[in-house]
Order: structure tokens, then sequence, then C-alpha cells
């Protein structure tokens, strides 16, 4: 995709970097990138994604903005208190970037619209904060192939790993997929979430960046991808940590034995994407 005299000046501090450049920031122009939630994680992906010229940005969220999400879901403002949060969000990016094409989806995923929506998409941003959409999400992924960057917070932590399970690493084996790192969910009631246990606003975005800079790296094919590995941020320490993540063979999904086949595990579950 060539670019436009406004997008060259617009985008000129990617175009003399020598990993990107002119060919790196057409990369960019033609993707197409599905965010999962319009929150806390999901404001700097989408801030950051449409600042960079991501040509075309997918959003689905089914909330509406609250007063309090306003602390860290920076992609809205005071008056879009009571609207859908992707309209809100879409109509903040087309003031920051009007090259940008906002596809929103006011709907929860579920298993019936989850793989055609996934598929429409070159790559996937997952900043919802339960169980039911990260398994939907990744499960869905991986039977469309597609890339999936995850990204999850704490109150004064969070951590990022990329998912690409239909391809394989360095020694042979497939990259892991999400069920490598979490086989099952946790009980209900075990992990508490933001509204219950709070969360420093600033600490989601630091988060939220890590997650937009994996996503452009997967675009423009650069530097050493997260799959594979599991980035810890710790903000009280300032203090970046990592572990490895291993393919596990028997998972369900991706295993050499599998037995999820389609999203049929998730009917009756619609998946509340509660983004962070």
């Amino acid at each position: 995709m060539a670019l436009t005299l406004p997008e060259i000046e617009r985008y000129k501090r990617h175009l003399v970097l020598r990993q990107v450049g002119g060919q790196g920031q057409q990369k960019l122009k033609a993707a197409r990138v599905l965010v999962v939630g319009a929150g806390g994680l999901g404001s700097p992906v989408l801030m950051y994604l449409a600042a960079a010229g991501v040509g075309t940005l997918g959003l689905i969220d089914d909330d509406r903005v609250s007063l309090d999400n306003l602390q860290r879901q920076i992609v809205h403002d005071t008056p879009a208190v009571g609207r859908a949060k992707v309209e809100s969000a879409r109509e903040t990016i087309a003031r920051l970037n009007p090259h940008v094409e906002v596809e929103a989806y006011d709907t929860r995923l579920d298993a019936g619209n989850a793989l055609d929506i996934v598929a429409r998409y070159d790559i996937v941003a997952d900043g919802s904060d339960n169980f039911a959409t990260r398994y939907l999400v990744s499960d869905a992924c991986y039977l469309a192939r597609k890339p999936l960057v995850f990204a999850a917070v704490g109150p004064f932590d969070g951590y990022v790993a990329t998912f690409k399970p239909h391809a394989k690493g360095p020694g042979g084996e497939p990259y892991p997929s999400y069920r490598c790192l979490f086989p099952e969910a946790p009980p209900p009631g075990t992990v508490a979430n933001c509204a219950e246990v709070g969360v420093l606003g600033a600490a989601v975005g630091v988060v939220g960046c890590l997650q937009a800079t994996e996503v452009l790296k997967e675009i423009l094919e650069l530097g050493d991808s997260l799959a594979g590995r599991l980035l810890l941020y710790d903000a009280l320490a300032q203090r970046f940590t990592e572990i490895a993540i291993a393919w596990d063979p028997a998972n369900p999904l991706s295993g050499t034995a599998p037995t999820i086949r389609d999203l049929s595990i998730h009917a009756g579950a619609t998946a509340d994407i509660c983004a962070a």
C-alpha cells in the first residue's frame, strides 16, 4: 500500500528507522489487528497502534464507559461516560489518526461469532480480564491460525506473551499456546479482579504499551518474539523478569492428541470481555 504525502509526513520518525522504513510502514498500513477489549490494556494498545499507522483496527467490547474506568482507560474521556466503549474509542482514534479504519463490534464474543471475527484479522491483542474470554480468544486464534499477543494485569504488576502455536520454534517443536501456560482456569472466586482489589492505572499503561510493541514487532517481523516467553513486570520494584514457556504435548488444544477441534467447548457460555 503506497503512502500518501500526509502519511509520509506523519510517520517520518518511522521512515528514518532503518528497521522500519517505507516498506515497514506499508506493512503497518496493510495490517489488520483485532483488539479484544477497550479498557485499561486496550486503551494504550489502540492508541499506539493507531498512532503507528496500523491500517485497520478491529475492536470488540460490549461495555459502556463508566466514571471509574477513566483512571486507567485513557482512550475514553469524561464526556464519553455512558457511551459504548467501541464508539468512544473509535472517535478518539479518528481524532488521533484519520488514516486508520476502525471496525467496531459492540457485542460479546461467544462460540458462534469468535472464530468468524478472529479470522478477519492478521493478529489479535487480548486485553480482557477474565478467563472465559481468554480461553475463547486463544482457542479461536489457534483454530484460525492467527498470532495472539496476550497481556494481563494485577494491582501493581502484569505480564505479556505472544502465542503462535501454529508455528515452530528454533528447536523444531511448536511454540506453546495459552493452554500450555494455563491448562485450566482457576476455580471461580479464587482470583480477584481489579474491581475487587484495585489497580494502579499507570502500571496498566506500561503493560499495554508492551503489548502494543509486541504487536508491531510481529507485523514488522522485528527483533525477538515473546513466543515461548512470558515477560513479567513488577511496578513496585520497577523490575522485569522472564519465564520460558514450553510446548505441552498433552495440552488439549495444540498437543499431540488434541480434543479441542472447534469452539463447541465454549457453547452455552458467553464471554464477558470485562477489559482491565
